[in-house]
């Protein structure tokens, strides 16, 4: 396979797991903690929506990322970085308070599993790029 074809398939990959991210945060904002839990506590629902902002905006720097994927390896690895550690502090939870729904079982693989594949995906991608400039 070509650099240029990996490259857009990563591209393509890239743009399809940002949906999940920024949907799922926009109804965070919009909705606030009561589509996971009825009448949550006030304080609750607002770190719900504070940490819902936070994840919108990392899904759309990770979109930012998509057009010169190749050369954005700094910026996604501090993106994948904080989707990771995110992943790991939810596996406290589940290791604490339990399973949590299926949505966040969902979450959790994309953020231990998906995000790394990603990672190294595109370290791929950019060691290919930075080897044809070289030649």
């Amino acid at each position: 396979m070509t650099p240029r074809r990996e490259r857009a398939l990563l591209q393509a990959a890239v743009a399809i797991v940002c949906i999940v991210p920024m949907v799922v945060s926009t109804l965070g904002i919009v909705r606030g903690a009561v589509w996971l839990q009825p009448a949550p506590a006030t304080d609750l629902d607002s770190h719900f929506r504070y940490l819902s902002g936070i994840f919108l905006v990392m899904g759309i720097a990770f979109v930012t990322c998509i057009p010169a994927i190749e050369s954005k390896t700094a910026r996604f690895r501090l993106l994948g970085a904080m989707v990771v550690g995110g992943g790991l502090a939810r596996l406290v939870s589940l290791g604490s308070v339990g399973v949590p729904s299926a949505g966040h079982v969902t979450g959790l693989g994309i953020e231990l599993i998906v995000v790394p594949l990603l990672l190294l995906w595109q370290t791929r991608i950019a060691r290919r790029y930075r080897d044809a400039a070289a030649t």
